[in-house]
């Protein structure tokens, strides 16, 4: 989900950045909660998954370390959330855009990176990356990740879903936490543009529930040969909840205004629905269930909101999961709920690994060696991770961080 308030730092963050040289670092004490955890990991985190003991060693630098938060703004969610969304740098990346239209003829678009169509292998691993809630390609969570990637030898994608990020709109379905499908023929049309590639997918917040649903529930999750989840809120009606209380209130409004706003833009394909929408509602939305009750469940043929939010949640599915998974949350995210982690279908399922930090808030984790304005603290983890799994698939004994680097992004 991507947070659209800027005028909310503007008390928060009346002092600048603390340099780097200065920061004081502060060491958790935090207990393991579970006994049965992998041992070989910083108490300050939380470690467990069915697939522990393949994947823990595969990142056990990252897991050696505490989660060191920031001073400051690493200190409370709402500031690290709020902080991470607007001061935190957005990488300069040319991008190459392809729409593409779907079976329904909607459409969405696709950012390349510019010129990597001819300078890269046609068997360059493909990394497909999926923005949280109205995200795109311009939020500075993905473009890091893009770079990180990139700079590795990787073919990026970004999937801006309809309407975001100036995606066409062109039927009046647009965005919905239950609908599959786009992401389906984007996967589809990948693997067949490079089919000498392994596919690998990322996804933040409603990006990480789509790409979590879509491993546990489609066909097409086989193309993936691993994937990772970020701050994943799992169950949409405990997220909803949550969102409704105290200063969650305020993502909750943001979120709602920026969904409007992605409809105003295109309200004449709009004008003419009757039955059960409300579009005037989902226009003029307060908050996101405004919007899904004029527009969203009603396109999708949802009786509520309620059945909409519970027939979208990616922990009904994660047990299904056979693709590698890295699941990353933070404990004190206050869109992603800590006590949706779907814990024990993780620790069941042979395929995957969560991860939960004390600290992050949400698309936050201004932690690490890169914070306070640089990549997230989740971002050398999880290509770590899929770079193994590259190396495992590829049969390549050493990743291709030098391959590119006479090349510009």
């Amino acid at each position: 989900m991507a947070i659209t308030a800027p005028h909310l730092t503007q008390s928060l963050l009346a002092n600048p950045p603390i340099p780097r040289k200065s920061r004081v670092r502060v060491r958790a004490t935090m207990a393991p909660p579970n006994a049965d955890q992998f041992k070989d990991h910083h108490p300050s985190l939380e470690v467990l998954g069915g697939a522990r003991d393949s994947f823990c060693p595969v990142i056990k630098t990252h897991l050696d370390r505490p989660y060191d938060p920031f001073p400051v703004f690493g200190s409370n969610r709402h500031l690290e959330t709020i902080f991470a969304a607007f001061f935190r740098n957005i990488p300069d990346v040319r991008l190459k855009r392809e729409c593409l239209r779907t079976k329904d003829d909607g459409t969405v678009a696709l950012d390349w990176v510019s010129g990597d169509a001819g300078n890269l292998p046609a068997n360059s691993p493909i990394l497909l990356l999926l923005p949280g809630l109205t995200g795109g390609s311009d939020d500075s969570y993905v473009r890091h990740m893009l770079v990180r990637a990139r700079n590795k030898g990787w073919r990026v994608v970004v999937f801006n879903s309809r309407g975001c990020a100036d995606s066409p709109v062109t039927t009046p379905q647009m965005y919905s936490a239950s609908f599959l499908g786009d992401l389906d023929e984007v996967v589809e049309h990948v693997g067949s543009r490079y089919p000498k590639a392994n596919l690998y997918g990322v996804g933040w917040s409603m990006g990480a529930n789509i790409l979590v649903q879509y491993l546990g529930k489609e066909p097409g999750s086989r193309r993936f040969s691993g994937a990772a989840s970020l701050c994943n809120p799992f169950n949409l009606v405990m997220s909803d909840e949550d969102l409704c209380k105290g200063f969650n209130r305020i993502y909750n409004r943001s979120l709602g205004k920026a969904l409007s706003s992605i409809l105003k833009k295109h309200l004449l394909l709009f004008e003419d629905l009757g039955g059960e929408y409300n579009i005037p509602l989902a226009a003029n939305a307060n908050i996101i269930r405004d919007y899904d009750e004029g527009l969203t469940r009603v396109s999708f043929g949802f009786k509520s909101v309620d059945e909409y939010l519970q027939n979208s949640c990616s922990a009904n599915y994660i047990k299904h999961v056979r693709t590698p998974l890295l699941c990353i949350q933070a404990k004190n995210d206050p869109i992603a709920p800590n006590r949706a982690i779907p814990r024990e279908d993780i620790k069941e399922n042979p395929n995957c690994l969560l991860i939960v930090t004390p600290k992050g808030g949400h698309l936050g984790w201004v932690a690490g060696e890169n914070a306070p304005t640089g990549c997230p603290w989740t971002d050398p983890m999880v290509m770590d991770f899929l770079q193994h799994l590259e190396n495992e698939k590829s049969g390549t004994p050493q990743d291709t961080t030098n391959l590119l680097q006479s090349l510009k992004v």
